[in-house]
């Protein structure tokens, strides 16, 4: 069985997928730009808020399902250009203070919506 996870906290699908799915103790984030869910639009601002908006929207869909971000175990970054690494890593750091979980990070040629940062995750279902 699966249970999609749906919050308003956390921007709309721009396509046909959910913000996750929870299957057999996990939660399966889709990945999430720099939208805010208030606006519908892309946050201004330089990486630093950028990112910072992305976790915070994987933040919401993970308290929407049950669960938080000490119990994500994967994510994957996108990155329009990878010189924007060590900003990502200082907000991205801040948000998993201990025992962060396993990730890759890539640069791909783009991203929805204009996005400079894309992340997903995999977490454990639970606080």
């Amino acid at each position: 069985m699966k249970k999609i996870i749906l919050t308003s906290q956390a921007p709309k699908p721009i396509g046909p997928y959910a913000q996750a799915i929870e299957a057999k103790g996990f939660i399966f984030l889709s990945g999430q730009i720099p939208i805010d869910p208030a606006s519908g639009k892309l946050v201004e601002g330089d990486m630093h808020a950028q990112t910072e908006r992305v976790l915070k929207n994987l933040e919401a869909i993970l308290w929407e399902a049950g669960s938080s971000l000490p119990r994500v175990v994967k994510t994957t970054v996108f990155l329009t250009d990878l010189n924007n690494y060590a900003a990502v890593n200082e907000v991205y750091a801040r948000y998993f203070p201990e025992e962060p979980p396993a990730r890759a990070t890539v640069q791909v040629a783009g991203l929805p919506a204009g996005a400079k940062i894309e992340i997903d995750a995999i977490a454990l279902t639970g606080k």
